[in-house]
């Protein structure tokens, strides 16, 4: 199952803040800690902060090591490599129910997005796009109707989080993602099935190709702000 029951109160606050600071590479894998210096730095006692890691552990992002604490995992590519594979499954066929649906119901978040990404493209950075392009795709599958379909996508997009966001560390990705988005979105807009699919399948994979050349070595890098 992708999706956990998430912890609440003081506990949610400090999984949450965790969990921001391995997507943002301030902890990166094979980090180790105990439960006393996090619960230290959150302000806490060890009993939130242990129901946190609890929380983590079963999303597959901490590890317990008997007898020295916790440890941030080992990004597991292979795993990474097979969400991905049911990501292009799930967004191509949101396109394709986009793609067929009548102009007339054609959804007021597909306009919105043009406007967003073709019309007044917003200047930002690679952290900036890298939460604009989660929403861009999560709006497309939201807008198809199926909201099984909606919240399968939202725990894949979780997952992928802290290597697509080590993605958009990369200048050139940053430029292609607007342009890739609105010749997706144009086609999507012209009901255009297969050039629709053709250039969101494309556009996934290029994604999906940088993630396999990741090392541990641009991990570290890019907690330190180096990666151009």
């Amino acid at each position: 199952m992708l999706n956990t029951k998430k912890p609440a109160g003081i506990a949610e606050r400090i999984y949450r803040r965790l969990k921001q600071e391995i997507f943002d590479f301030q902890l990166l894998p094979g980090d180790r800690f105990s439960e006393n210096d996090v619960a230290v730095r959150m302000d806490a006692s060890r009993t939130p902060v242990r129901q946190a890691l609890y929380a983590l552990e079963q999303e597959g992002y901490v590890e317990v090591q008997p007898r020295s604490g916790w440890q941030i995992k080992a990004v597991d590519f292979d795993y990474l490599e097979s969400l991905y594979d049911l990501r292009i499954v799930l967004e191509l066929e949101a396109v394709k129910r986009l793609c067929t649906r009548p102009e007339e119901l054609q959804p007021r978040a597909l306009q919105m997005l043009r406007q967003f990404w073709i019309d007044s493209p917003p200047l930002a950075d690679g952290g900036a796009v890298a939460g604009y392009d989660e929403a861009f795709h999560m709006t497309l599958v939201d807008a198809a109707g199926n909201p099984e379909m909606a919240r399968v996508h939202r725990d894949i997009t979780e997952k992928i989080r802290i290597v697509r966001r080590l993605d958009f560390t990369q200048r050139p990705r940053v430029s292609a993602t607007y342009h890739e988005h609105g010749l997706i979105l144009l086609a999507v807009l012209n009901r255009q099935l297969q050039e629709a699919q053709s250039r969101l399948h494309d556009h996934i994979a290029a994604s999906q190709k940088e993630v396999r050349q990741i090392t541990l070595h641009m991990l570290h890098q890019a907690r330190h702000g180096v990666i151009r």
